[in-house]
């Protein structure tokens, strides 16, 4: 997306002393790629970085963040409401977090919106060895599949047994935390876990050496949006030049990795001793790849959404009450920052 050329507005005396602390407070505890030449920014992962997060680190290493004046500082993260939440308190300058985690955070009052969805196609699945005999949906019948109470991908799970055509009485549901549910996993305590088949498959499968089936919530005909770029709505409207830029460098970040897959994941060594292997990383990123656009977005940018799919994530989740009511979509959503955006 090209770089709007006016000079951007200077930023208030405040977010500039808060966006410096924040990078002096990150480089003392092991804050990562920054900074540099450009404005220094600061960004918050959901989580511990792994293959998913492949494109920002390219980015960096390849100067695309630079080029667009921006000196990135990457921090790990402990779950898309903290980051959501973080970004509100405007201790971070944006965040990566899940949509349904920043619907639900945004209907409860904190003050931030989604500035491009990258991830469109949910990566939610039901996950099993494949040497358990569950095949098809049908097949969870009587079984016991790990979740985690209040997050998105178990309070759609319901919606998911309907579309395929179970009662939620037909699977047992253990609550576990994610460390919990892989651990379980592995040692037979349950049939499977739900979870992102983009992330907790491959790991599974490389530390079991057996293979992993996944029963995908898209292939029941059941999508809505996850991860993208957040900001606060004070960012948003003071320094819109930098939100644009974030977002041009992000897009381009992601389309550079998915033209080198290998480089992409080297950009991430050293960067944190909690990543899995290169193996493991590899086969993140490229299943991550296939999620970044849905039949409406294929061939377009990343990051670019459409007003559809939005809608039909906000009504997705409202039917699961992670949300009160299905809001207007600019309550979630600025779509100026993306080309194509409504």
């Amino acid at each position: 997306m090209p770089v709007r050329t006016p000079p951007r507005p200077a930023r208030p005396a405040a977010a500039v002393l808060l966006a410096g602390a924040c990078a002096l407070a990150l480089s003392a505890c092991g804050g990562q790629d920054g900074p540099g030449d450009g404005d220094n920014v600061t960004l918050q992962l959901n989580w511990y970085p792994y293959g998913e997060h492949a494109a920002f680190y390219h980015g960096v290493a390849e100067g695309i963040y630079e080029k667009h004046g921006i000196a990135l500082t990457i921090e790990a993260g402990q779950g898309s409401a903290r980051v959501v939440q973080a970004v509100g308190q405007r201790d971070f300058d944006f965040g990566w977090a899940d949509t349904p985690a920043l619907l639900a955070n945004i209907d409860q009052g904190v003050d931030v919106r989604s500035v491009g969805v990258f991830l469109q196609s949910t990566p939610s699945a039901v996950q099993v060895f494949s040497d358990t005999g569950i095949e098809e949906p049908d097949d969870l019948r009587g079984r016991t599949i790990a979740v985690s109470a209040g997050d998105a991908v178990t309070l759609t799970f319901p919606l998911y047994l309907d579309a395929v055509g179970l009662d939620e009485a037909d699977v047992t549901q253990q609550n576990l935390d994610s460390a919990g549910k892989n651990a379980a996993m592995m040692v037979g305590r349950v049939d499977g876990l739900i979870g992102f088949a983009h992330d907790q498959g491959p790991k599974i499968a490389d530390e079991s050496g057996r293979d992993v089936t996944y029963l995908r919530y898209t292939d029941a005909g059941l999508n809505f949006f996850s991860n993208g770029l957040v900001a606060h709505n004070t960012t948003i409207a003071d320094d819109p030049d930098l939100v644009e830029r974030m977002v041009a460098a992000t897009t381009e970040a992601f389309t550079a990795a998915q033209e080198d897959p290998e480089a992409a994941v080297e950009a991430m060594a050293g960067k944190n001793p909690q990543m899995p292997s290169t193996e493991v990383l590899l086969q993140q990123w490229q299943e991550t790849i296939p999620l970044l656009a849905t039949d409406r977005t294929a061939g377009l940018p990343p990051g670019v959404t459409d007003a559809a799919d939005w809608r039909e994530t906000i009504e997705v989740l409202a039917e699961a009450d992670l949300l009160a009511e299905a809001r207007e979509t600019d309550a979630y959503f600025d779509g100026s920052f993306t080309a194509g955006g409504e």
